[in-house]
């Protein structure tokens, strides 16, 4: 009996040292941490996604070369879609129609959307705290906790793996504490070596009809006299630009306010009858839409309805 409870001993002991040992690195370290991490891990897993109270299990193999992303994401369920990146072009495989839709994205991420960043002001608009550390995916976590000081924005949990910093399940957190939206590894390996074979398509597309996605815009910097008149405290515009829609001559002034953490992007476009007014939500983001001075305003952004509320219908120009 004895000679099992010396390697239990052993083992509580390590497990203590390591959480000590983890604490003692600061909430920011940590999230700077991951952000490094994130850019420049190669990973395969399993991933659960949660969003409107309906889950779905994806296949995710990621490397990133020079800077290059290359991914594949197989949904495990439904018709099999499967999604294949390389850099910034996107083929978007549908088995059950035969068919490759080729998009062009950003350096957005596929499951990432909301990580905090560096410029994050803790302290005046959210708290980061430690709060424990728990087991994801196997793998020994440290959960960081963001939490707002006012209804205007969202908190975060996020699950920071100890050894790599590395995301494994972050939440998306709402007023009343639930979780919002969930993304979560059910499974992961870090920085092995992945196969060119592992992120080619698991169908033959040779026969299947391919479509080119039209850009979704283009677009420029521009100046401009819309502000608004009330902006929630910490949010800032960081980007303006003028963008043309497809089939389109009309110019949307795209704004982007942004604490560091949350952001809103407003529309501002010539009035247009098709989009009604008001509000609509997928998942935590939200939208509102109102007609100011001959011109629809639509704030959108992972952010409660009362922001974009606020910021939609206090638009002007000045």
């Amino acid at each position: 009996m004895q000679a099992l409870v010396w390697p239990a001993l052993a083992v509580g002991q390590l497990f203590c040292l390591s959480a000590a040992m983890a604490e003692r690195i600061e909430p920011n370290e940590w999230l700077s941490r991951m952000g490094a991490a994130v850019q420049t891990t190669s990973y395969e897993g399993t991933v659960i996604r949660i969003k409107d109270g309906k889950a779905e299990a994806l296949k995710v193999v990621h490397t990133i070369s020079d800077g290059v992303i290359r991914e594949k994401v197989v949904a495990q369920e439904g018709n099999g879609i499967e999604i294949i990146r390389n850099g910034n072009e996107v083929h978007c495989i549908l088995p059950d129609r035969q068919s490759v839709l080729v998009e062009e994205w950003d350096d957005q991420s596929t499951l990432f959307s909301t990580l905090p960043t560096s410029e994050v002001r803790f302290g005046s608009e959210y708290d980061v705290s430690i709060v424990r550390e728990e087991r994801v995916a196997g793998r020994q976590t440290i959960l960081v906790a963001i939490r707002p000081h006012d209804g205007y924005r969202y908190g975060h949990r996020i699950w920071l793996d100890t050894e790599t910093a590395f995301p494994l399940q972050t939440q998306l957190i709402g007023e009343d504490g639930a979780a919002l939206e969930q993304v979560k590894f059910a499974d992961i390996s870090l920085n092995k070596a992945i196969e060119a074979s592992a992120l080619a398509p698991s169908y033959s597309t040779e026969n299947f009809r391919w479509l080119t996605q039209p850009s979704r815009h283009v677009s420029h910097a521009l100046e401009t006299d819309w502000a608004s008149t009330d902006m929630p405290q910490g949010f800032e515009a960081v980007a303006t630009h003028g963008e043309t829609l497809p089939g389109s001559d009309a110019v949307v002034t795209h704004i982007i306010y942004s604490d560091g953490l949350s952001s809103v992007s407003v529309f501002i476009a010539p009035q247009d009858s098709a989009v009604s007014d008001g509000h609509s939500k997928v998942g935590g983001s939200n939208s509102f839409s109102a007609v100011i001075d001959g011109h629809r305003v639509t704030a959108v952004g992972e952010v409660p309805v009362m922001t974009v509320e606020q910021i939609a219908t206090t638009m002007m120009r000045h």
